[in-house]
């Protein structure tokens, strides 16, 4: 598994993105602009990967572009 695929629980991919726990756990529940995987029935991760995918698909150029 390459270093980008490494999974990360729903704590370490927040702090990774620098938001809390419970936004992920909201955007999850509201239709989720942050990837993630479901393992099992309960356990969610998310690719290293696909978080640095969504932090590049924020970068704006003015704060009114829209997403």
């Amino acid at each position: 598994m390459a270093m980008t695929d490494r999974l990360l629980n729903t704590k370490e991919a927040a702090q990774f993105l620098g938001v809390s726990k419970a936004f992920l756990e909201r955007d999850r529940w509201a239709g989720a602009r942050v990837p993630f995987i479901k393992v099992g029935s309960r356990a969610v991760r998310y690719r290293l990967s696909d978080l640095n995918d969504y932090i590049e698909k924020q970068v704006r150029l003015s704060t009114s572009q829209v997403a």
